[in-house]
């Protein structure tokens, strides 16, 4: 199993692969792939690859709650299965695999067709990141027949914004890039990219409402218990490549957005409030509680 995980591993740390989704979707089908190369031949066996794939893949992205909650699922349903097969094994792999996968492009639209509601006529909207989630509502907004603004900056140092401002334009949406000035936890604080909270910070300022387009799958639950979320330290060469010698550079990829900022979670289950969020997740999705 190691190969394809590994494989997969490598182009997510080098952030070949962008966004938590696109992230989780590769994360599922490289563990589907290596259980059906996997040699096991009893099911103990099989578990411990599971568990050793589920560890490369944690490590190559520290905050990333989605990818994270996919793997710990697919494992799960392993663990707690009656088949003892190897074969059936995979199977199972598959199935569960196959039925994330289908959740994750359900919630993705029902989230397009909540968040849309929110884009008016005549609106600008200003994006931070990028997020194929986000982009989608967008894309509803304007198959809608919405005529709107939008504004991207650029999310230094990888420039992810450049990503999402040239799918606006592929769509026809009037785009403008500007230079800069990062998961859900049980608290209802978001972690995002970083220079997220700057923007929530100044919309409340300005009385504007700032919103998180995110699927509840990107919950964190080790966050009921206490612990906080790791926040990915990126290399310095992103930021300053040939930065002068003694010169100490930290390039921190996320930050933390707290609730009383944020105005609404635009998720599957319509728009909620952050403070309702741990209660929200229990009832839709109660098994992530009981397999970290």
């Amino acid at each position: 199993m190691h190969e394809s995980v590994s494989d997969a591993a490598d182009r997510i740390k080098r952030l070949e692969v962008q966004g938590a989704r696109n992230v989780a979707i590769t994360a599922i089908k490289a563990i589907e792939a290596g259980a059906k190369r996997s040699k096991s031949n009893e099911k103990q066996r099989f578990l411990e690859e599971l568990t050793d794939a589920k560890t490369v893949l944690f490590a190559s992205r520290e905050t990333e709650p989605l990818m994270r909650n996919a793997i710990r699922h697919i494992v799960h349903a392993v663990e707690t299965s009656e088949e003892e097969s190897v074969r059936e094994l995979v199977e199972v792999v598959s199935r569960v695999s196959s039925q994330f996968l289908e959740s994750l492009e359900r919630s993705k639209e029902k989230i397009a067709a909540v968040g849309s509601k929110r884009v008016s006529n005549g609106s600008k909207v200003l994006t931070h990141c990028h997020s194929s989630t986000v982009t989608n509502m967008l894309l509803r907004a304007k198959q809608e027949g919405k005529s709107f603004k939008v504004v991207c900056t650029e999310s230094r140092p990888v420039f992810q914004g450049r990503i999402t401002a040239k799918e606006m334009l592929d769509a026809g949406i009037e785009t403008t890039l500007i230079v800069d000035s990062a998961a859900i936890t049980s608290e209802g604080n978001v972690i995002n990219k970083i220079g997220t909270s700057m923007v929530a910070l100044a919309a409340k300022e300005a009385r504007t409402p700032f919103y998180v387009v995110s699927e509840l799958l990107k919950f964190d639950p080790l966050t009921i218990h206490g612990d906080y979320e790791t926040i990915e330290e990126r290399s310095p060469q992103e930021v300053w490549k040939d930065a002068p010698s003694g010169l100490n550079i930290r390039n921190p990829a996320f930050d933390v957005t707290r609730r009383e900022f944020i105005h609404g979670i635009i998720c599957e289950e319509g728009i909620v409030s952050p403070h309702s969020i741990s209660e929200l997740i229990s009832r839709k999705y109660p098994w992530i509680f009981e397999v970290i």
